[in-house]
């Protein structure tokens, strides 16, 4: 099918356009970006450094992809951000490239949907079918897993975790890693429940939303620790496979530092 590109585009000849996609205008696509078929920028959109935009996107105006990373240590790798297929970005939001820390790569999966001005910066990874809401923030390595949700203007602080099917609330400030399928909220968070909407929305089992539920009082509120946890919910037969990846991802977030398992990546 054919490409449409407006006449006020700015697209240099090296980039690679796939079929059925639309360049809308004052659009600027540098010489190292790759879009796929049915990809759709609709005017304002900035493409600069590398960047592999995979198939069927929507970019609203004003949003740009692959500038350099805001890291006073970056010194003009060649590093990158790719993008999978079918996600919503809308106006205003900025994804950085990479620094040379971790693999050089900024790294979105597919059917993910960032509202106005969401920001993911360097050396992130953001997995598939995750809601950025309106002005939430990502600092550099953050790592957030499926169907994880962020509402508007959470900050994220650097290196910390979203684990998959968890929902952050507004304006909540995010220091320490935020377990799988729990209701995150304040400053900084803390999980305050489990994500029964999520979970239900997502078809989970009754049994495994209560185990979860049981899970969570002993670890945040009665606080009996993890090894005893642990016990007490294999007496109760209720170490279902949700709860075990519950389980290894606060064991993993305490091993690390300042409640961010991947904090012991940083560099000193």
């Amino acid at each position: 099918m054919p490409i449409t590109v407006s006449k006020l585009a700015d697209v240099d000849p090296r980039a690679e356009i796939g079929p059925d996609v639309e360049i809308g205008p004052f659009c600027i696509v540098g010489p190292g970006v790759t879009i796929g078929e049915g990809t759709r920028l609709f005017g304002h959109v900035t493409l600069m450094g590398q960047v592999e935009l995979g198939r069927h996107n929507r970019l609203y105006p004003g949003a740009v992809i692959g500038a350099e990373p805001q890291d006073i240590s970056y010194r003009g790798s060649d590093t990158r951000v790719v993008i999978g297929d079918n996600n919503l970005i809308r106006e205003g939001v900025t994804i950085n490239r990479a620094t040379e820390k971790e693999d050089g790569v900024t790294l979105i999966g597919s059917d993910n949907y960032f509202m106005a001005n969401a920001h993911v910066a360097h050396d992130c990874k953001v997995g598939n079918r995750i809601v950025l809401a309106n002005g939430a923030l990502l600092g550099g390595h953050v790592h957030v897993d499926d169907h994880a949700s962020l509402s508007g203007n959470v900050c994220v602080h650097h290196f910390a975790s979203i684990g998959s099917y968890s929902f952050v609330s507004g304006l909540s400030r995010v220091l320490h890693d935020v377990p799988p399928y729990m209701l995150a909220d304040g400053m900084p968070t803390r999980p305050r429940c489990i994500n029964v909407v999520a979970l239900k929305r997502n078809d989970f089992s009754a049994e495994a939303i209560k185990c979860l539920a049981e899970a969570h009082r002993l670890i945040y509120r009665a606080k009996v620790g993890l090894d005893h946890a642990r016990e007490i919910l294999r007496g109760n037969e209720q170490l279902v496979p949700q709860v075990n990846h519950l389980l290894s991802f606060v064991q993993t977030q305490q091993e690390g530092r300042h409640g961010r398992a991947r904090e012991r990546r940083r560099a000193a």
